[in-house]
């Protein structure tokens, strides 16, 4: 996904930052991670307390296979709900989601 089209899926939040990162790219807002582009896919951050709405929307965790201990590794990144793809103020619902995991659980 091109950045332009990235910026265009996070506008509801102001300005965002992308950097290249494991071959896909990390997205901030205000210095802060909030998502991330892998594999064409943007992934929103969620945390103990947004997981769970995450799940029942149908959204998915990412995860990767381990390679430390050759096991699946779940991160705290999940994708983006269908219903949210197509309509503008349920995408910023969902980014106002990510950031506010973002801001609980940055260092």
């Amino acid at each position: 996904m091109d950045n332009e089209a990235i910026c265009e899926m996070f506008d509801s939040l102001g300005e965002v930052t992308i950097k290249r990162m494991f071959g896909g790219k990390g997205i901030y807002h205000e210095g802060v991670i909030l998502a991330l582009e892998v594999g064409g896919d943007i992934l929103l951050k969620a945390d103990a307390e947004s997981a769970p709405v995450f799940r029942e929307a149908g959204a998915g965790q990412w995860v990767y296979e381990g390679k430390a201990r050759a096991r699946p590794v779940a991160m705290p990144y999940w994708s983006i709900p269908d219903a949210a793809l197509d309509d503008a103020v349920e995408m910023a619902r969902w980014v106002r989601f990510a950031w506010e995991a973002a801001l609980r659980t940055r260092k």
